[in-house]
């Protein structure tokens, strides 16, 4: 069975974005060493666009076949006119209540029960299942995500867009790996216990 992956770009104190969901600045703190490490390990989960300034264009997904992410985290690409981010997977899908229709043919929208497809999508054959952000998105999807990989960045915010709106309980991790990178980056892994 596939598993689904919320792999995460957060602050020291566990926030994604500005307050107003923006996540730009998480990007001013990328290094050398860690954009040769993401290549390297995780280059699916490099955009089109980003894929051909750093010369992967034609990497092989490793981890994820799949991506899954929420409206505003799809937003910003579309914006920039990239209709099909991560065109390079096998599918890519979007879960929006405000979305009629996808921008691209490449792209398909979930507008119902998420974590049901969610389900469907683990039992097909394939690479995992990457979930992309957002905080919405994560909260709703607690129960099903199986593993977290979460790159952290050498910065503190005070306040923003947190990892995720699950609400508070207690659900246990284990850790599997943990990378530190020269600029300060943390890459930490964990596998849900059920």
């Amino acid at each position: 069975m596939r598993k689904l992956t919320y792999f995460i770009a957060t602050t020291v104190d566990g926030f994604i974005g500005a307050p107003d969901g923006e996540a730009d600045f998480i990007h001013t703190f990328l290094d050398p060493g860690f954009i040769e490490h993401l290549k390297a390990e995780y280059p699916e989960t490099v955009s089109g666009q980003g894929r051909e300034q750093l010369g992967i264009e034609d990497a092989a997904p490793k981890r994820f076949d799949t991506v899954l992410m929420g409206r505003r985290t799809y937003e910003p690409g579309l914006k920039a006119g990239m209709t099909s981010p991560y065109g390079h997977m096998r599918e890519q899908y979007v879960v929006s209540r405000s979305l009629t229709q996808a921008p691209d043919p490449e792209v398909q929208l979930i507008s119902g029960d998420v974590a049901a497809k969610v389900r469907e999508l683990k039992a097909r054959d394939g690479l995992g299942i990457w979930l992309c952000g957002g905080a919405d998105l994560a909260g709703r999807l607690v129960d099903e995500i199986d593993e977290y990989i979460v790159k952290t960045y050498p910065v503190v915010v005070g306040t923003g867009m947190p990892m995720s709106r699950a609400g508070f309980g207690v659900r246990p991790l284990e850790l599997t790996g943990c990378v530190a990178l020269g600029g300060g980056q943390v890459i930490t892994s964990y596998t849900v216990k059920r």
